[in-house]
Parts: C-alpha cells; structure tokens; sequence
C-alpha cells in the first residue's frame, strides 16, 4: 500500500504576535519618556517677558569671539578669571547675572563652559543672540 505523504509548507506569516510586541514597546517606550526629567541648563534668554525682572540693570558682559576667546566687559580673560568673577559676583548679591554673547562661530565647548560654571557657581546666565 502506497500511502502518500503530503507535506505543503504553510507560506503565512502571522503578524498578530508581532503587532502585539510593537504594541507593548510603543507603551514602553511612552511611560519611560514621560518619567525623564531632562538635564539642561536653565537660561533666561532675553525677549518679553511678563513679569518683572529681578536681574540687575547692568549684568556682567561676557563676550565669546569666533577662536574661542573670552572677553570680559572688554578685557581678554581666562576661563579661570571668568569663573573668579562669578564666585565675586555670587558673594556680593542673591541677584548675580551674566550677560554671554557668543560669535556665531565661536566653538559651543567655549559657550557650555561658561554656562556651565555659572551653574555651578549660582550665577544667573543670559545668552544673547550671536553676533
């Protein structure tokens, strides 16, 4: 007796498990972004504002030039100096500000580390726009 097997291969692919699994990252992936808290800086850019300002009316001018050279009120300074200032200027008020202008080619090294010493040393930055 001749008994024949048939063996036809089934060509279906079965994208319900697959759509469940895209489902379950797409909620992952919506609760883990929501949780994030970012970490920037936290400038005050000049523009309208709608209350009044406490920052003084002559901040500190901080200027950045294209090779990455800083120029405080005028003066070619170092990035030590410029954080020496800041410690000055923390100690002398609560209302401590920096003006920071950079040169729209000045490298962005130079313009975070600025920021970021006013960070840390409580400082208030305010970054203008590049000239």
């Amino acid at each position: 007796m001749g008994i024949k097997k048939k063996s036809k291969v089934n060509a279906e692919f079965n994208m319900s498990s697959l759509t469940d699994i895209i489902f379950l990252l797409l909620i992952f992936f919506m609760l883990t972004s929501s949780m994030i808290i970012p970490n920037a800086l936290n400038l005050k850019l000049p523009g309208k504002k709608s209350s009044s300002s406490s920052l003084p009316k002559n901040p500190t001018r901080l200027t950045i030039d294209k090779r990455g050279t800083y120029f405080l009120d005028g003066n070619k300074a170092s990035l030590s100096a410029i954080e020496k200032k800041m410690k000055a200027l923390k100690k002398a008020g609560n209302d401590s500000s920096i003006s920071v202008t950079p040169s729209k080619k000045s490298p962005n090294q130079s313009v975070v580390a600025v920021l970021d010493a006013a960070y840390r040393y409580g400082v208030t930055p305010v970054l203008t726009d590049p000239k």
